[in-house]
Parts: C-alpha cells; structure tokens; sequence
C-alpha cells in the first residue's frame, strides 16, 4: 500500500497544505507556544482537556519507540538519506496537522452517548455529504487494528530482554503453543506491561491526559539530555553526519546503491509512523480540547511534529550514526539504539535508555487506546467502548511475543488504510478550514482575541 499513490497523497497533500497555509506554522509558532501555555484557556468552552494535555496525548502516543526503534529501521533498511525525507515529511506534516486538527474541532459531532467527540469520522460524518460517509467506515475499522500496541510492547520487551535479563543469565527459555514458540520471559514482561496500562487506560481520557502531561516533558528532557552528551563527544563528526544525511537522500549509496525512490519511501513511512501527521490519531486527541475555535487547536497541533520527528527522531539518528554502530551491526530496531548508546556511554548507556524507553513505550500505549476506543465507539456505540480496552490490553502481551517483521508489515498497512480518508477529508475541507483563519488572525489583530489568562 505504501506505493507512489499513498506517497503522493501524503506528501503532496502535505505540500499543498503547507502552501495553502501561507507558511503558518512559522508565522504564527509564538502565538501556537502562547496558547499551549493556557494564555487563552477557558473553562466554560466545550470539549474534556486543555490544549496542553491534548498535544500531551499526542505527544505521547507518537513521541514513543517511533523515535527510538524506528529511526533505526530507517537507517537500517533506507540508510541515512532516510533521515532527510523523514525531515520533509515532517515539515509538510505540521501544515497537515493544522488543517486536519483544526477541522476536527469545527466538525466534532455526538457519539451515541451524546459526547461532543473529534477525529477523521466525525469531520468526515459532519463535514461531508453521505457519499462520503463510507470513508468513516473504513478509518474506523483500520484504526481499531492500526493503534494497537503491539510495536510498543515488542520493542519496550526486546529492550528489556536485551539490557536487563540477558546480562543476569534470565530469559532464554521457549514455550512452545502448537506451531507458535516463543521467549517465555517475553510473554511475563508483557503481562506486567499490561498491568501498568490497565491502571491508567480505564480511567478513560481525562486520566491519560493528565499522566501523558506529567510525563512526557520528563521523558523529553531526560532523552535529550543524554543524546546531546553523546553527540558533544562527536562533536566533530556531527557536520559530516548532517552531510551524509542529504548526500545520501539523493543517491541512496549508504543502503540501497541508488534507489532514491525506496530511500523516499522508507523516509515517509517511518515518518508517518514517528509523527502520525495525515494518519488521523492526533485530530482525535486534539478534536477533545476545550476550545471553540478551531484554528487555534490547529496552530497547537502543527507543533506535534517539529518536537517529535524535526527534534527526537533527528537526536536518535545522530546517536546512532555518531557512534558508527549502523555499519557494522546485523540488530535493528530497539537493539541498534542500544549498541549506540551502550558504546558512547559504556556500562550505564543501555540503562539509561532502558529507562527512556520504557516511559516512551507506556506513554504511548495509553494514548493509543483512547484512539482505538474512540474508533470502535463509532461503529458499535459509546456504551460498548469498554470493550476495547479488554480487546487493546490483551494484544500487548501478543506484542511482546510476536515478530518484529509481521508487526511493522501490520501497522505500516493500517496506517496506510487511515491515511487515506484522513487525508482526502483535509483537502475536500480545505477551504472551510482556510476561511476561518482568515476570520481568526483578523481578529487577533484586531484585538478582538484576547487573553483569558
């Protein structure tokens, strides 16, 4: 599915956004900032979180081991190059993501409980005529699938397999089920995983919010910080990294002896993965802030993909073409971000991002039930979305034992299945959302926005 027609779609859809806009989301980035800091919070305004909770959710859910273990698939099977259009395609998705998240709060509509809901169905149902309706079917479908967690849970259980238990003479007995045979430790570590999540996910998405606020800022600066000390001890490599990066985006020579298209290819894959921009996940946690105005959620939603793949995935990829590890290493995923870090930081690196990588993965595994829940209330009811949650805790642990290969096939599918009435949606609605900008930033300048805070 990941052929020149989805390519197209997303990065000349994001193209065309990104020029629609007039360039916004460097125009208008200090307002975007002043609104996340609550300057124009009110509390009588419909929806369940605040701005900043909602790209909290976000963040949570992309911010994971998007960043960590999929930067390096990237390199491994795109090579450096794929970095660059993992960049482009970022750049393109803070537009994509201004345009669909400010759609999701001027066409949000009522779940069968009489919730004010957001997301791709509900712009989809309110904001285009029936015809169109059957693309709301098919993303929700997709999404009920798409958002396991099934990646999350494979990689945060490799790391810990690799980092803590392998190292202790732990974990390398089988259990064998029928024609299935698998690490048992890795079926205990998933459970425990699910545990964890339980606790938070059924608390709904007020409880997410909060948690995914507390901690993402503290996952952040602890993986940056770390990554930035292992990058001052290459501190003269890092110009000829960002060389090899561009160099290679064009020739595809590091990996693929000169297949750009696949290098393009790979790029805008794990970009999609990384930051989820046109997928359809981010307008559903920003479609539940406390706003009416719908601009003003976009312009908070285009910073998801500048702090996600422009920052954290650009801070792997050094670390992991710093330290050389890409080169001569046969692991990918998780286990090359480890090497990275374990041979910059000998002894202590691969605790240090143990630990990233554990709150990463269970910040993400609970903002992506809420997607997923949001999905199956839309097709069976409100009343029956309880059920999910049972149906997303249990396919953690078939995460933890499962094949790294078959997931990434999976999920890069769904995600491929949601991006298209995500994005056909955002440019059929285009110039609802182009419209009301005008009328916003008139106002601001105006004088007839002002601060509640």
């Amino acid at each position: 599915m990941w052929g020149t027609p989805l390519l197209v779609l997303l990065l000349g859809g994001g193209l065309f956004f990104f020029i629609s806009s007039r360039f916004v989301q460097f125009k208008y980035i200090g307002h975007a900032i002043d609104v996340l800091r609550g300057r124009y919070d009110d509390p009588d305004e419909e929806g369940q979180i605040n701005h900043y909770e909602a790209l909290s959710t976000q963040l949570a859910s992309t911010v994971g081991m998007g960043n960590i273990s999929g930067v390096a698939v990237a390199i491994v099977t795109g090579g450096p190059g794929a970095i660059f259009w993992m960049w482009v395609s970022a750049f393109f998705g803070m537009a994509t993501k201004y345009f669909t998240c400010s759609l999701s709060i001027m066409y949000r509509g009522k779940d069968s409980a009489g919730e004010l809901q957001g997301g791709p169905m509900y712009v989809i149902r309110e904001g285009l005529s029936k015809k169109w309706h059957w693309l709301a079917v098919v993303f929700s479908l997709a999404g009920i699938v798409g958002v396991l967690p099934i990646f999350q849970a494979n990689q945060l259980t490799q790391v810990i397999h690799d980092v803590i238990l392998v190292p202790n003479g732990i974990g390398e007995g089988y259990t064998d089920i029928g024609l299935f045979s698998f690490r048992t430790s890795d079926m205990f570590t998933g459970i425990f995983i699910t545990a964890i999540v339980m606790v938070v996910i059924f608390g709904g998405i007020k409880r997410i919010g909060t948690v995914a606020g507390k901690m993402v800022p503290v996952m952040v600066i602890i993986y940056f910080v770390t990554v930035i000390y292992i990058l001052i001890l290459h501190l003269g490599d890092i110009p000829s990294l960002f060389k090899l990066i561009v160099v290679d985006a064009f020739t595809g020579e590091a990996v693929l002896g000169g297949a750009v298209g696949a290098v393009i290819m790979v790029g805008a894959r794990r970009a999609a993965f990384s930051n989820e921009a046109g997928i359809g996940t981010a307008p559903m946690a920003h479609g539940a802030a406390k706003t009416n105005e719908p601009i003003r959620e976009g312009l908070v939603a285009m910073l998801g993909p500048a702090i996600d793949t422009l920052l954290v995935c650009t801070l792997t990829a050094l670390a992991i073409l710093s330290t050389g590890v890409w080169q001569n290493s046969t692991s990918t995923g998780v286990t090359l971000t480890v090497e990275a870090f374990e041979k910059a930081i000998p002894g202590v690196g691969s605790y240090i991002l143990t630990f990233c990588a554990a709150i990463f993965a269970i910040t993400s595994l609970f903002s992506l039930s809420y997607y997923g829940e949001k999905c199956f209330s839309y097709l069976v009811g409100a009343h029956r979305k309880k059920y999910y949650n049972y149906f997303y805790v249990s396919s953690i642990i078939v995460g933890a034992v499962a094949s790294l290969t078959a997931i990434i096939a999976l999920i890069d599918g769904l995600y491929a299945t949601m991006a298209i009435p995500t994005m056909l949606s955002g440019l059929l609605l285009f110039p609802k959302v182009r419209n009301a900008a005008k009328d916003y930033f008139k106002r601001l300048k105006s004088g007839e926005i002002i601060r509640h805070s």
